[in-house]
């Protein structure tokens, strides 16, 4: 059960039904969410609100390059460094409606105050835009997955709300087990491709040049474990003098 969404606790929802009843969760593990990864670069993406959960937030969107504004009338201290060094941009005042969504491709709202979270769902909503309320699943047309990131790799674990621990959980154990040297081997596969592209005719050959150096012997993980990356380098120049 999302933790904004207890019965007996104040409605934080676009239901208001006061006292909380579960009504807006009952099909969040019935809903299938079309997995998709955006490019954010250089894209307007808004932060309402400047605490610690804010921050979060905006330490995502900066991983992927967006072009971030928080609107909070007080931000913490490492939110107003980002501002301070022109990483983000900071409006120092309350949302002030729809005309704060103006070019903005994204919107995750991380404020306290059930009704401008709702005016900031609907607001969005109206324009068939992305809105994130944290910790409020009915008020997210998306939702934010814990993500393992190590260079090119991005891993995500979503449990559709139900337990944000449990996928923090899978996401240490995910690190443990896929981690930079699949980001190494990743790269090294990248600066194939333009070969393969240009000397392999099909896509199932070079589905099958890829596959068979991933899955090869002898292993390219366990090279790259061993911290032995030319032996794949030599492994990827094996398989592109077979397949020419």
């Amino acid at each position: 059960m999302p933790a904004a969404a207890y019965a007996g606790k104040p409605c934080v929802c676009q239901f208001r039904r006061g006292t909380c009843d579960q009504t807006c969760v009952r099909d969040m593990l019935d809903t299938p969410f079309y997995v998709a990864c955006l490019k954010l670069r250089n894209r307007r993406c808004l932060v309402v609100g400047g605490g610690e959960i804010g921050l979060e937030k905006v330490e995502g969107l900066l991983a992927c390059d967006g072009d971030v504004t928080v609107i909070a009338p007080e931000i913490g201290p490492e939110l107003e460094r980002l501002a301070d060094e022109g990483s983000i941009a900071w409006e120092r005042r309350e949302y002030a409606g729809a005309q704060d969504l103006d070019g903005v491709f994204m919107v995750i709202a991380a404020t306290d105050d059930t009704d401008v979270n709702i005016r900031i769902y609907d607001d969005a909503e109206e324009r068939a835009m992305l809105v994130n309320v944290v910790d409020v699943p009915p008020l997210c047309n998306f939702i934010l997955p814990a993500i393992v990131r190590t260079g090119p790799l991005a891993i995500a674990i979503s449990t559709a709300g139900a337990s944000p621990a449990l996928a923090k959980r899978m996401k240490r154990q995910i690190a443990e087990q896929y981690g930079e040297p699949y980001a190494r081997l990743a790269v090294m596969l990248n600066d194939a491709r333009g070969w393969a592209k240009a000397t392999l005719p099909t896509y199932q050959d070079r589905k099958e040049f890829f596959e068979g150096i991933v899955n090869g012997e002898p292993d390219p993980i366990e090279l790259l474990r061993d911290g032995d990356d030319q032996a794949v380098l030599d492994l990827i120049r094996s398989a592109q003098l077979a397949a020419a």
